[in-house]
């Protein structure tokens, strides 16, 4: 019999180790999610691994895609990172993860396996949205210096999440993200 605590989501991210506040934020929207194709025992099916920059992030998504893939199952690998002032948009940055992916063999259906969520700058923009209801995603967001203004600002967006609630000024780079949430969302529902 497997494991029931076995890691079912995966989540590449920029930024160091216990030195970013993404990774707070991350767990704390996963876990408030509460996705319903995990299974309710268990206290590690989300994995966070930092990757340093972009750069990192690109090079591991697809050794990363290799390992969820093998895992079977429910396996999700989740994909991180700002565009930031070199990629217009979350489709052009999804295009560098795509050429690496295809450089190192994966095919276009394991690709579209994977969930992109692209902040334009940083995850701070979408923190100082979801705390003030504005941001200026045009501008790299306030630093956030404390992990329990990004939990919280997770929380909150995992309840509009639940909700399925419109939000009229949402950043762009949050709407692409929470579309892509919700195809994973469509797709687990239909496995």
């Amino acid at each position: 019999m497997a494991s029931r605590s076995r890691t079912e989501i995966v989540c590449l991210c920029e930024g160091a180790k216990g030195a970013s506040i993404d990774a707070v934020f991350i767990n704390k929207l996963m876990r408030m999610l509460k996705p319903g194709w995990i299974r309710p025992a268990g206290t590690n099916y989300v994995r966070i691994e930092s990757c340093g920059g972009r750069k990192g992030v690109i090079a591991a998504m697809p050794g990363q895609l290799r390992l969820c893939l093998v895992a079977g199952g429910d396996t999700t690998l989740m994909v991180w990172a700002d565009c930031d002032d070199n990629c217009d948009d979350g489709d052009a940055l999804k295009d560098k993860f795509w050429k690496e992916a295809k450089e190192s063999g994966i095919t276009r259906d394991d690709f579209g396996r994977a969930v992109f969520i692209f902040a334009k700058y940083r995850i701070e923009n979408w923190i100082e949205f979801l705390t003030t209801g504005n941001t200026v995603e045009s501008q790299k967001g306030p630093r956030v210096k404390h992990n329990r203004d990004a939990a919280q600002a997770a929380k909150k967006l995992a309840s509009m999440c639940r909700d399925s609630k419109a939000v009229d000024n949402m950043p762009p780079s949050l709407q692409w993200s929470c579309k892509n949430w919700r195809v994973l969302v469509e797709r687990m529902k239909k496995s």
